[in-house]
């Protein structure tokens, strides 16, 4: 950008001076309102190039009634959004849309529960148009919070909670096919002959953990329950349910894990135990979320999901929410995206 002229800071009046056309041409032209002529817009576009004008933002917020940002709203401990590879891929996703919508992203992280006082404050004070929620749990208050104060959401992930009266046609979400994908895996491993199949999964007050294994059972539906150990979809998790599923039956030859973390702690507890993979047990992930599945040993094979594209798909669903005026309206959605199985060396 052309540097400022000298003085003080330029004005909309100096833009609309130089541009030859009136204040409040320009002022629609800066907040994006409809009605100026193409070749008048790019005059202005011009002038404010050659100035190097800023636009005020409270003023601008004053005429459009928009913050021109977005809260993206994770229920999870720091720990675990900056360790695992999900969460930076979803973030991405929803970081370049709305990008291109040229909205500014403010990430607001919930340690526990006090912290939802200071998240409804927030949103509550007029700081952002909207916001995006990922990796909720069953009792998660924020659904909650969003219906009282009239935020504009969109979900991450199929909502695990009871939406109010008149509330269930307001929820938008983005989710992948989990049930479906699980299934996938599952047979893919009946398939190469396996027989006694256990399920590591994920916290089962999420509904992408509790789908899966809806997916696992929908394939082996007698399954004993003594095949299912609990994981929480970190690394540490899936090795202690890894350890847990061999002490309780040691003839396992293969394992599902709800995702690819807690994949590559089953993958270290069967090398300890000297377990062959997949000779003796294959492993199957799911997310396939660089550089988790690839880089493990062996590298692993997965379901993958567009996690990228969720994050995407969720910022642009709320952006043409916000556009239309629709918050007031029935919700699209649900957004259902597919998975498919990435074979590598571990099943």
């Amino acid at each position: 950008m052309p540097e400022p002229r000298s003085g003080s800071r330029p004005t909309l009046e100096a833009v609309a001076a130089l541009a030859g056309v009136s204040r409040a041409t320009v002022s629609r032209v800066v907040n994006g309102g409809d009605g100026v002529r193409p070749h008048l817009a790019d005059r202005v576009q011009t002038a404010i190039q050659e100035l190097g004008y800023i636009p005020n933002h409270a003023a601008r917020t004053l005429v459009t009634r928009r913050t021109g940002a977005v809260a993206v709203i994770i229920p999870e401990p720091e720990a675990r959004i900056f360790s695992d590879p999900f969460f930076s891929r979803q973030i991405r996703g929803i970081s370049k849309e709305l990008t291109a919508h040229d909205t500014q992203l403010v990430l607001l992280l919930v340690e526990d529960l006090c912290d939802y006082a200071r998240i409804e404050r927030y949103l509550a004070g007029g700081h952002v148009d909207g916001a995006l929620a990922f990796s909720l749990h069953t009792d998660d208050p924020l659904p909650a919070i969003a219906s009282r104060i009239g935020m504009p959401m969109v979900y991450g992930g199929r909502p695990g909670w009871t939406a109010g009266p008149g509330e269930d046609d307001k929820v938008t979400y983005v989710d992948a096919d989990n049930r479906g994908g699980a299934r996938d895996a599952v047979r893919h491993l009946l398939a190469q002959g396996r027989r006694r199949i256990a399920h590591i999964c994920g916290p089962l007050d999420q509904t992408s953990a509790a789908d899966r294994l809806s997916g696992y059972h929908d394939v082996l539906p007698a399954a004993e329950p003594e095949l299912v150990s609990v994981g929480d979809f970190t690394a540490a998790g899936g090795a202690r349910a890894m350890a847990e599923l061999l002490d309780r039956d040691p003839s396992i030859d293969a394992v599902f894990a709800g995702n690819d973390l807690m994949a590559t702690g089953a993958l270290r507890v069967l090398r300890e135990r000297g377990r062959a993979v997949p000779a003796e047990v294959a492993v199957v992930g799911f997310d396939d979320a660089e550089p988790v599945a690839e880089s493990a040993d062996p590298p692993l094979t997965t379901v993958r999901q567009d996690i990228e594209g969720m994050g995407r798909m969720m910022a642009r669903l709320l952006m043409e929410r916000l556009s239309d005026g629709r918050e007031g309206r029935a919700a699209p959605g649900p957004v259902i995206t597919e998975t498919a199985l990435v074979q590598r060396a571990s099943g």
